[in-house]
């Protein structure tokens, strides 16, 4: 067997994106994205969940359909108002990914300027800063699009941290 397909069976497919992984997201940059994460949901209802997958499974070999399986698992969609997004990167596949819940009702021209200007940043090599402004991005778009309601207590339902698969 030849070519990606060898790759593929093998898991030398994944050498890069685990490569990607423990060079750009070590524990204290995973850290300084949870913190972001944390301060900007404060002002909205929306819950932002990271996941970054470093080797993608060869069971399911469309990414967004993936993000897709990601987001259940993760029960992104498990939050009160229906507000959960999920940020997803596969990094053997130079793939990114953005699934909303039904309670960020956001165009999907908005989630494409994410990805794209995450991807920018990526491929030039600024992973942590591209990370950040990325949540950035989702935070402003959640603050337009599932404001905070008043009266109501804003309780964090999913974690900050972001998830390693």
């Amino acid at each position: 067997m030849r070519g990606s397909g060898w790759r593929q069976l093998t898991g030398w497919g994944g050498v890069e994106g685990q490569y990607l992984r423990r060079r750009h997201f070590t524990p204290a940059v995973l850290e300084q994205i949870a913190e972001r994460i944390a301060a900007c949901e404060t002002t909205h209802l929306g819950e932002l969940m990271l996941a970054i997958e470093a080797v993608s499974p060869t069971h399911e070999p469309d990414t967004h359909a993936r993000a897709l399986e990601v987001f259940g698992k993760l029960r992104v969609w498990d939050t009160p108002s229906n507000t959960g997004v999920l940020l997803y990167l596969a990094l053997d596949r130079h793939s990114i990914e953005v699934i909303a819940d039904r309670g960020v009702a956001a165009p999907p021209e908005a989630w494409q300027r994410v990805c794209i200007r995450l991807r920018e940043n990526l491929r030039r090599g600024s992973y942590v800063e591209g990370v950040l402004i990325a949540v950035d991005d989702i935070e402003a778009i959640c603050a337009k699009y599932c404001p905070p309601i008043e009266g109501t207590e804003n309780v964090n339902e999913l974690s900050d941290r972001p998830v390693l698969l």
